[in-house]
């Protein structure tokens, strides 16, 4: 499993405040980025899984409905959030 409670735990810690503060936009599209990428890897080696790549495309449109989010509401957690994640807007 790629996602352990560990690891999603250290997710939220370091970019939503702590760890049990999981609904918060940063933790949240921190996590969504990271399982993009993992999403991305094997969609590298597997072409033709059709499933992962519709899954694939609904997490970055939850993740880009709560950048959304977050330009509307507070631009400057925003802009740290783009600049840490290394996302292109």
């Amino acid at each position: 499993m790629y996602l352990t409670k560990e690891k999603k735990a250290e997710i939220f810690a370091q970019h939503g405040g702590a760890e049990a503060n999981t609904g918060s936009a940063e933790g949240q599209i921190a996590l969504f980025t990271y399982r993009i990428s993992h999403l991305t890897e094997h969609l590298k080696r597997n072409r033709k899984d059709y499933n992962t790549e519709r899954s694939l495309v609904l997490l970055v449109g939850k993740r880009r409905r709560l950048l959304d989010y977050l330009k509307n509401t507070e631009i400057n957690r925003y802009r740290e959030i783009i600049k840490v994640l290394n996302i292109r807007k």
